[in-house]
């Protein structure tokens, strides 16, 4: 018995797919997950038969929408980030993703509610390759003498965490947050 290879998905269910997305962000990013998922459909123009196809769950759709910015804010530091001048890389990465988080609050509040109730961590190829670049801008900063050699990726998402929690909560500035982050990041004789 043979398997047969992975059939690529109709040109309209892929299109189906990216219209549920993009109404996903726009509706959680304003609301939230009191956003359910019939009024998603009706944003997206589709049926809700089909968005429970694609995303079984509220949550799978939240999931998929994160693994989407994900995506994003790889493409981000590999054509901007990794191209530019060492030395502000991981700098300008940390403020790129909390312009991301505070222009996407509910996204953000979205995803932690529903990792909390599901006890999940992230996930996805995405999260793979984004873990990859800012292992590399690491690196690259580290090269141009501007980042302490203890830096590592597991640091980084740390203080993503410290930086969206501050976002979500409106507990202060951010930007203030980063500014004393980056200090913080900077080699000490």
């Amino acid at each position: 018995m043979s398997s047969s290879p992975a059939r690529k998905p109709r040109v309209d269910a892929s299109r189906n797919r990216a219209r549920i997305l993009a109404a996903a962000r726009t509706l959680l990013a304003e609301r939230g997950d009191e956003v359910q998922l019939p009024e998603i459909a009706r944003v997206a123009g589709v049926g809700v038969g089909t968005v429970y196809r694609h995303f079984p769950t509220q949550g799978d759709l939240i999931e998929a929408a994160a693994e989407l910015r994900f995506a994003e804010i790889e493409d981000f530091a590999r054509t901007r980030l990794l191209r530019a001048e060492p030395g502000h890389a991981l700098a300008g990465y940390l403020q790129h993703v909390g312009e991301v988080l505070a222009a996407d609050r509910g996204l953000s509040a979205s995803l932690e509610a529903t990792r909390r109730s599901a006890g999940s961590e992230p996930r996805g190829e995405s999260r793979a390759r984004l873990e990859s670049v800012v292992g590399e801008l690491i690196e690259r900063d580290r090269g141009a003498g501007a980042l302490r050699d203890d830096c590592t990726v597991a640091d980084v998402y740390m203080i993503v965490g410290s930086i969206s929690a501050t976002i979500r909560s409106e507990a202060g500035d951010w930007r203030r947050l980063l500014d004393i982050v980056v200090d913080g990041l900077r080699p000490h004789p």
